[in-house]
């Protein structure tokens, strides 16, 4: 879940900051950034998704006349 990963990665951060651990920050930094590739990845499944199925439509449009 891009969500939660990015929450928790946000929270391990400050904590790492508070705790002044630089090793718990890194690990808040990581993690909070792989949501956010979670979250592009999942934006660009969607937009190809929905132009393989404009295409599809198109092709059947055509396949009628």
């Amino acid at each position: 879940m891009s969500w939660l990963d990015k929450i928790m990665g946000r929270g391990k951060r400050a904590a790492g900051e508070a705790m002044d651990s630089p090793a718990m920050r890194e690990e808040g930094r990581h993690q909070e950034a792989a949501g956010k590739a979670e979250d592009r990845a999942e934006r660009h499944e969607d937009m190809a998704q929905e132009a393989r199925e404009a295409e599809a439509a198109e092709r059947a449009e055509q396949d009628r006349m």
